[in-house]
């Protein structure tokens, strides 16, 4: 199926499906998910390659292994990261890497109900305990 040709927001001749250009992670967070989940570096290779968009048969072809070698590799992956899919892999590290590099974020101190002053004109209504 062809995209719509009234669709201004596509160029023509532009792939609908493409692999993104961008750095997902860098080299020092790599290493970090690497240590953690105590992953190989061929399976890094791999973790690498599937989330830039790599296919499987691409991985093979790029690192010079075997297509069952590859699903290897993505098993033990799973299983380490106990995820089930290569785009719940890539969320996986991305959530890690944010929680690691982000830091612990406070929580606000809770606020007690009978703190909150009422607004002007309404009466606040607060439970009595029984």
């Amino acid at each position: 199926m062809s995209p719509d040709p009234t669709n201004k927001n596509i160029k023509k001749h532009e792939p609908l499906f493409k692999r993104p250009t961008g750095i997902l992670l860098d080299e020092k967070q790599w290493l970090h998910l690497k240590d953690r989940y105590h992953i190989t570096p061929r399976e890094l290779q791999v973790a690498i390659l599937v989330c830039r968009g790599f296919k499987n048969n691409e991985i093979a072809k790029a690192l010079k292994i075997s297509h069952s070698t590859v699903k290897t590799h993505l098993r033990n992956l799973y299983r380490r990261v106990r995820v089930e899919s290569k785009v719940l892999l890539l969320l996986k590290f991305v959530e890690d890497v944010n929680k690691h590099y982000a830091g612990p974020k406070a929580a606000p101190p809770p606020i007690d109900i009978a703190e909150i002053p009422p607004k002007p004109g309404k009466i606040a209504k607060i439970p009595h305990k029984s």
